[in-house]
């Protein structure tokens, strides 16, 4: 597989140690990758080290080993998650580790595939988890999330390409959305931040009560709980104080909807790929906050199992505004990438919610997140619903209704 400049690798792989995860002196850092992006995990290992971490620990991935497995094994041996490799993330979470997931996978990876099977095992390894969970979604932790590309992903975004020109198209397409093509990309990256701050600022002033979402396919009303926040752009620790960035890229500003306060119809605009499959042109139908039907054109199987993982994932957790100009969305591409579609498009996600989307939500028990309309699952799986024909309003607490974006774009000033 062919690789770009070393000076760009070199560039990506600060930017998601110093602006994604924010390593400290000393701190210990926990990657995930796979096999087939060796060379720049190998980079990142070495800068991390040059940076002062304590150890770098490495987890390795294989995506036809992943394969393999899905095809030979059994269910039961399928969701069976051992115990090390709970105590493993619970471990280094404890210690107060940084964790770079740099992620790289076949969006078809486990087509053909038994959906019971999939579904068996995502909901296993979500039970097994939830622990570990419970630190990044309370940014307990510094974490972040990075790609890079391999054939097959790169195939599907451009197809009839050839392997090396189709990756090196994707190399071209990350470096430009994720600024490492600047000259200073930390520094773009704090511009960039400071962009989305102005965004939540504005919207946390507001409070709406409840948004309203109009385009071909989509008609609902989503309510927001009363003391919700919008968070979006850079994090931060809740003890040291610690700023980084969990997504790279991130165009977002995001909430959490009330559980009980969701209604009527909602279509995608992009493929959802979830659990090495796609999900395309589906449908929600909600009532009281709950899917109560559902459609797809493809992997409507899968999409079933998705939503029949637990109580909560068939309830929101996640509402995102996304502008359309968003340089994601600009590049014209669908993605098959979760991390690069939702931030070309406004999004929901079904299954748990933030608990940091909520005043106080961090300390809150799983009761008091429920009495306050906060969701929670197993499940956390976002899916693209925005487009250049979206219009959404605010509907604030005297009743009043003002725009806040129409064709897709922001209707509203953060100046």
């Amino acid at each position: 597989m062919k690789m770009p400049s070393i000076e760009n690798l070199e560039k990506y792989a600060e930017l998601a140690l110093r602006t994604g995860v924010n390593l400290q002196q000393d701190q210990l850092l926990m990657i995930n990758s796979t096999i087939a992006g060796a060379e720049f995990t190998r980079i990142v290992a070495r800068k991390a080290f040059e940076m002062g971490a304590k150890d770098v620990h490495i987890n390795w991935g294989d995506d036809e080993l992943t394969r393999m497995k899905y095809e030979h094994a059994d269910q039961e041996t399928l969701s069976d998650v051992p115990e090390w490799q709970k105590q493993q993330y619970t471990y280094f979470a404890e210690q107060g580790a940084a964790i770079l997931s740099i992620r790289s996978t076949d969006p078809d990876l486990l087509k053909g595939i038994d959906a019971s099977k999939v579904a068996a095992a995502t909901k296993a390894r979500s039970e097994a988890m939830s622990k570990f969970r419970d630190y990044t979604m309370n940014d307990r932790i510094q974490w972040s999330i990075v790609s890079i590309p391999i054939p097959k992903w790169a195939q599907k975004i451009f197809p009839g390409q050839d392997e090396d020109t189709a990756v090196e198209k994707l190399w071209e397409q990350i470096f430009s959305i994720v600024r490492v093509d600047r000259e200073d990309p930390v520094s773009a990256w704090e511009e960039h931040n400071q962009t989305l701050i102005k965004a939540r600022e504005y919207l946390n002033k507001k409070q709406y009560q409840k948004l309203i979402y109009k385009a071909p396919g989509t008609d609902l009303e989503v309510a927001l709980p009363e003391g919700h926040i919008w968070k979006g752009g850079p994090s931060k620790t809740v003890e040291g104080n610690v700023q980084f960035n969990p997504n790279m890229p991130t165009e977002e500003v995001f909430t959490a909807p009330h559980k009980y306060g969701v209604d009527g119809e909602v279509s995608s605009t992009k493929p959802l790929n979830y659990g090495g499959n796609v999900i395309d042109n589906f449908t929600l139908t909600f009532k009281e906050g709950k899917v109560v039907d559902f459609t797809a054109e493809e992997g409507e199987e899968t999409l079933k199992h998705l939503l029949e993982t637990d109580e909560g994932s068939r309830r929101l957790g996640e509402l995102a505004l996304v502008p359309h100009e968003s340089p994601i969305s600009q590049s014209g591409l669908i993605f098959y990438n979760t991390l690069y579609d939702e931030n070309a498009s406004c999004h929901l996600a079904l299954g748990k919610a933030y608990p940091n989307n909520m005043t106080g939500g961090s300390d809150m028990s799983a009761e008091e997140l429920d009495q306050n309309g906060v969701n929670d699952s197993l499940s956390h799986v976002d899916f693209m619903m925005g487009s250049g024909e979206l219009d959404i309003d605010g509907v604030r607490a005297d009743g009043t209704t003002e725009p806040v974006m129409r064709k897709g774009s922001w209707a509203i000033s953060f100046e």
